[in-house]
């Protein structure tokens, strides 16, 4: 299949959730592009990666300065990877602003009659299929979840994929593409599975073994890049080959499992809290019990190629954390300086190449 439709290449680009593992990782990827000339990062707090050109902007979580951003800084792309996924971040109330709200007025901005916008990538996650018995082995990105969304979490990706829906069908003349992924895992990220699985005992529920897809941190990259070069419109899986049971998942990482009730909150919450896990989320319980895998062929046809399978995400990641356990974190944390930056982007006593 062609990908070329006579596009413009996106030169402007602005991220949401720049402090964020993502978006951090994102802008950083694009600093590397000479074709792209501008990088707006937006968040609500500082950015945790050092960046060289990207221009950090402090906003409030819903993101109500966006329209001015876009109009002064002629955006004309938008790459949304501040979508909470992890209910262990923050609360339900701050969920709702930052999924909900902030999602509303990035399209609001978007869609302004003086808006210079022409492409919108979002970072969606494959939770908005849910988790039941009445699953199908595979979701394609047509396929109906089986229930209603349970969780609040899910509840507000539902709300933004509807956002995304009607702003493609109001903005034909604005490429918008939604890609939801897998269990993300490597060397850096940290979810709720990253730190199961770091545990002496990996939790199981009893009877139960379901099936786990996973994509590699690195792969989630270089599927935006890839949609953004491509100028890629509509919705797509991102997950490695291969669905893997929880239990062989576990032995990747060199690890038993440890059966826990399966009902009843009250009897798994102790067991969870003994082996160093506060909180397990209802959305990560029923992953352990049904599992999730999705039909990744759809990217894969258009040209993406994906670096790890499921396997191979799960080997890299345990890898990782035995070198850090060897060796310690080499790179030490970056801080962000707003004085210092300014100094070496903009003082005429530093040298430049």
């Amino acid at each position: 299949m062609s990908l070329d439709r006579g596009r413009t290449r996106p030169s402007r680009v602005l991220v949401t959730g720049l402090g964020t593992f993502w978006g951090g990782r994102v802008a950083q990827a694009l600093e590397t592009d000479e074709n792209v000339d501008v990088i707006v990062g937006l968040d609500t707090t500082e950015p945790t990666v050092e960046l060289e050109r990207t221009e950090y902007v402090r906003v409030d979580a819903n993101y109500s300065i966006l329209a001015r951003i876009v109009r002064a800084a002629q955006i004309d792309t938008i790459i949304h990877t501040f979508l909470v996924v992890d209910p262990t971040q923050m609360s339900q109330r701050a969920t709702h602003e930052i999924n909900v709200i902030g999602t509303m007025n990035l399209f609001a901005a978007a869609s302004a009659p003086s808006s210079t916008v022409r492409s919108v990538i979002v970072k969606s996650s494959t939770m908005v299929y849910g988790c039941s018995a009445a699953d199908p082995i595979w979701f394609t990105e047509s396929s109906a979840r089986s229930g209603v969304p349970r969780t609040p979490v899910e509840r507000s990706l539902d709300a933004v994929e509807g956002y995304v829906r009607d702003f493609a069908e109001d903005n034909p003349h604005v490429n918008v593409a939604l890609l939801r992924f897998s269990n993300v895992i490597g060397a850096d990220i940290e979810t709720p599975l990253t730190r199961a699985l770091d545990l002496p005992f990996v939790p199981s529920l009893a009877g139960f073994d379901p099936r786990f897809q996973f994509v590699h941190e690195d792969d989630v990259i270089r599927s935006i890049l890839f949609a953004l070069d491509h100028d890629l419109p509509g919705v797509y899986n991102v997950a490695g080959d291969g669905l893997l049971p929880w239990s062989e998942v576990a032995a990747i990482c060199g690890k038993r499992t440890i059966a826990l009730p399966p009902y009843g909150t009250g009897l798994l919450t102790a067991p969870l809290a003994r082996l160093g896990i506060v909180d397990l989320p209802e959305e990560y319980r029923l992953l352990l019990r049904y599992g999730r895998g999705v039909d990744n062929r759809r990217l894969k046809d258009l040209g993406f190629r994906y670096e790890y399978t499921s396997a191979e995400a799960v080997r890299a990641f345990i890898e990782a954390v035995r070198l850090r356990r060897t060796v310690g974190d080499a790179a030490p944390v970056y801080r962000y300086e707003r004085d210092v930056e300014q100094f070496f982007r903009h003082s005429p006593a530093v040298v430049r190449d």
